[in-house]
């Protein structure tokens, strides 16, 4: 191998969530940390994204207020009632409005890695978004690096 190639390494993981609501926010950081942990990757990239097209993964800050107003935010943008105004529903589903949350809030997040931590900027978390709560889903963890 030539001296300037870098071998790299790579860890997967699968957390799951069962949110009993239909709508709800999760501070995931201390899940995605034990992961990075258990990688023992010290220097690179970490992939988190929601398996599911109702859920998001993002990054923001932890703070009650701030949540309640993303929740009534959304709502605004995207109402779940009345389900008949979404031609999506009409697949005898009632979940249009959180795939629309989805898309706004997105599907992953990349942190960088160093040093063995989360490289964070001042207050961010990760945070999982369920939208169409009441069931097992899942987000994946991806690790890349050295």
């Amino acid at each position: 191998m030539p001296p300037w190639r870098i071998h790299l390494n790579s860890y997967r993981e699968e957390i799951w969530f069962h949110i009993p609501e239909r709508v709800g926010l999760l501070n995931i950081t201390s899940e995605v940390e034990m992961a990075l942990e258990k990688s023992g990757i010290k220097e690179g990239l970490c992939l988190v994204n929601a398996m599911h097209i109702t859920s998001s993964v993002f990054i923001n800050d932890d703070e009650s207020g701030l949540h309640e107003d993303y929740k009534k935010w959304l709502e605004k943008l995207a109402p779940h009632e009345p389900v008949s105004n979404y031609l999506h529903n009409r697949t005898f589903e009632d979940n249009a409005d959180a795939h629309l949350k989805r898309q706004i809030m997105g599907r992953e997040v990349v942190i960088a890695v160093t040093d063995g931590k989360l490289d964070f900027g001042p207050w961010e978390r990760i945070f999982y978004g369920e939208f169409d709560g009441r069931r097992k889903k899942r987000v994946l963890i991806k690790i890349i690096g050295e």
